[in-house]
């Protein structure tokens, strides 16, 4: 295994880099001047890229994250999650090298009342879940084996701007948070992720998959957790979505199913159990 890891400076880049160098598996991290997603050269700088370094599979790591903010820049949270992800899946595939992609929950409108599974219809609330299923959507126009798609959900670190870092400063310096409790979804370790995204390799799984941590939880319950876990003084409020409204709308229920993940690369760590693992590296 040889591995091209676009995105290795980020939050889940970081978890890769990291796992990969445990692993002691070859690995090239191309910074920004290399390989910038929100450019037309893509195609040619990946191209490039895979030819200098011989990598046999790419991971891409880098994507538009900002919910809110591709409200009003829709375009070009596309060029990045749909347009980039095309370009560099049909320069994978030129090379005969797997394209590893990651996307979200936010494919789906929340309407549901139990969990998504890989197959059903993505219908996107918001510019930023649009954004994502275009990169679905191109993936999709291509022969599946040379591709390899993972949906995730509500992604944290040790590191990096997240869920978890941010609510525990918060619960250690305030005495009182109010966190919506209308928002169901898995809480996902990047570090959990990594592994599970290498067993799939291994595994050859092809296609679109699912894989979060285990069992589901609120924002308000996550944040609970968090609290008790940092023995923080400060108690979280329960409130509603409506009660702190945003720009970009957000699925009430965006639950992934997991069962053909767990069936290819067997149980995912329950939630709570990666959480506390985490909570006690914070940075």
């Amino acid at each position: 295994m040889n591995v091209l890891l676009i995105g290795g400076t980020g939050m889940l880049g970081r978890a890769f880099r990291e796992e990969l160098t445990r692993r002691q598996i070859t690995f090239t991290a191309p910074g920004r001047d290399r390989i910038d997603l929100s450019s037309s050269q893509v195609a040619t700088s990946t191209a490039a890229l895979l030819q200098e370094t011989r990598s046999d599979i790419l991971i891409n790591c880098a994507a538009w994250t900002d919910v809110d903010g591709a409200e009003t820049q829709e375009p070009a949270a596309t060029r990045i999650n749909g347009d980039a992800v095309r370009d560099l899946a049909h320069a994978c595939a030129a090379h005969r090298a797997l394209f590893v992609n990651f996307g979200t929950d936010y494919v789906f409108s929340g309407i549901a009342t139990k969990p998504y599974t890989t197959t059903q219809p993505r219908e996107p609330l918001n510019a930023y879940g649009r954004s994502k299923a275009a990169g679905e959507a191109a993936l999709e126009t291509l022969d599946a084996n040379h591709w390899l798609h993972i949906r995730t959900s509500w992604l944290y670190a040790p590191w990096g701007k997240n869920f978890v870092r941010t609510m525990r400063t918060l619960l250690l310096t305030k005495p009182t948070l109010k966190v919506v409790n209308d928002q169901r979804g898995r809480p996902t370790s990047s570090e959990h992720l990594a592994t599970t995204t290498l067993a799939l390799i291994t595994n050859k799984s092809r296609g679109i998959q699912h894989a979060t941590d285990a069992g589901e939880s609120t924002w308000f319950e996550f944040a609970q957790e968090i609290g008790r876990l940092a023995n923080a003084k400060g108690t979280v409020e329960p409130c509603t979505t409506a009660d702190f409204p945003r720009p970009a709308k957000r699925p009430a229920y965006s639950v992934l199913d997991l069962s053909h993940t767990e069936k290819l690369v067997g149980p995912m760590t329950p939630w709570r159990e990666a959480l506390a693992n985490v909570m006690g590296r914070i940075e």
